[in-house]
């Protein structure tokens, strides 16, 4: 495995994902319609998901522009879908790629800043569901096709609040724990098991439009944007990671906070 700060360097061959077949949750914005981009122009037919379908649209375009692979849009709301939806998923990828080489969960919710005694229930709920609950579920459902790839990468998004607990981070700070425990887990149940491995990407202090709402008067240019973080996220989803399994990495490894 590469150093933290070779990690973050990190520079991908230009047929790093060639073949490749990767799911990308909310995809329609921020570090995940970065992360589409990216892979697609690296070879990779991208599966792009999320609520808005006029967002997945438009990245569809710029990916068919630039000339990369013909992307699959697929609609899908984490809040209210259910294991019976991503089972669905499954069968569609299965029948139309036979295997899935990629998943990265980047979709989620912030919820509130406030003292958690003060913490709507619902909110709570909300968060919980985006953030752990239908990502358990995703994953689960997709392990069939997962499993059919000769290499397999599984990227959940974690948080320097899931690592240390901080003021005011509620059901945020406590899912991303809970994403932290998950990748534990299941990359040791799947150790030396076949070829899907389990990672999560801390992405850090990045310009996009949840850390605006997290700190809303925080200059957006005095941080990175999310094509500076991708090395990471292409190193754990191209071939030159195939050993790396149960680590939470740093796309900013000299500032990791959330």
């Amino acid at each position: 495995m590469l150093s933290a700060t070779q990690i973050a360097e990190y520079q991908a061959e230009t047929n790093l994902l060639t073949g490749r077949n990767i799911l990308i949750t909310g995809a329609g914005d921020g570090i995940g319609k970065t992360a589409a981009l990216s892979c697609a122009a690296l070879g990779a037919t991208v599966i792009l998901a999320g609520r808005t379908v006029a967002k997945l649209e438009q990245v569809y375009d710029q990916i068919i522009e630039a000339g990369g692979p013909e992307p699959i849009i697929y609609p899908i709301d984490l809040e209210g879908a259910s294991s019976d939806n991503f089972n669905e998923l499954c069968g569609h990828i299965d029948e139309q790629f036979g295997h899935l080489d990629g998943l990265l969960h980047n979709a989620g919710i912030l919820g509130q800043r406030t003292p958690l005694s003060n913490y709507r229930s619902d909110v709570w709920d909300k968060v919980m569901q985006v953030n752990v609950t239908a990502q358990f579920q995703m994953t689960q459902a997709l392990m069939p096709v997962l499993e059919k790839s000769a290499d397999a990468s599984v990227i959940f998004t974690t948080s320097g609040v899931g690592r240390v607990g901080r003021s005011f981070w509620g059901a945020y700070a406590v899912s991303k724990f809970a994403v932290e425990g998950m990748v534990q887990v299941w990359a040791s149940e799947l150790e030396g098991l076949g070829s899907v491995r389990i990672n999560a990407i801390n992405p850090g202090a990045t310009a996009t439009g949840m850390r605006a709402q997290a700190f809303p008067a925080e200059n957006p240019g005095s941080l990175k944007s999310a094509a500076e973080i991708m090395p990471a996220y292409l190193y754990l989803l191209g071939g030159d990671s195939k050993e790396v399994n149960g680590q939470s990495i740093d796309a900013q490894p000299q500032r990791k906070s959330s």
